[in-house]
């Protein structure tokens, strides 16, 4: 069974960093994209970064130049991470692990993990 484990959110100032981890496990077939998504109260989930298991990344234009995804798949490691540098109030949500599994192309989603920016 697959398992998206997300973690590492938090409250932190306005300007400031976070660094959030997504460990999934429980693939027999590995997984194409993965990725983090946001949602913040009142709004949609959105994108904010999507990585290819070749290291091919896509991000928001809200987090290009602040935020950096990059992907460890060493060792059959899924884990996937989001550096997030001079954070902003209006980053402020729940961020979600998504990955895609490869050959069957199911979705998975983590359970998310707050972050708080306060100005």
């Amino acid at each position: 069974q697959v398992q998206l484990v997300d973690s590492g959110g938090g409250l932190v100032q306005a300007g400031g960093s976070l660094r959030l981890s997504c460990a999934a496990s429980g693939s027999r077939f590995g997984f194409n994209f993965m990725g983090w998504y946001r949602q913040a109260p009142g709004k949609q989930r959105e994108l904010v970064a999507t990585i290819t298991s070749g290291g091919a990344t896509n991000y928001a234009d809200a987090v290009k130049g602040r935020f950096t995804i990059s992907r460890d798949n060493a060792n059959a490691k899924n884990t996937v991470y989001l550096q997030m540098n001079s954070l902003e109030p209006d980053d402020t949500a729940v961020y979600y692990c998504n990955a895609e599994e490869r050959v069957v192309n199911l979705n998975y989603w983590g359970r998310g993990t707050q972050v708080t920016v306060s100005s």
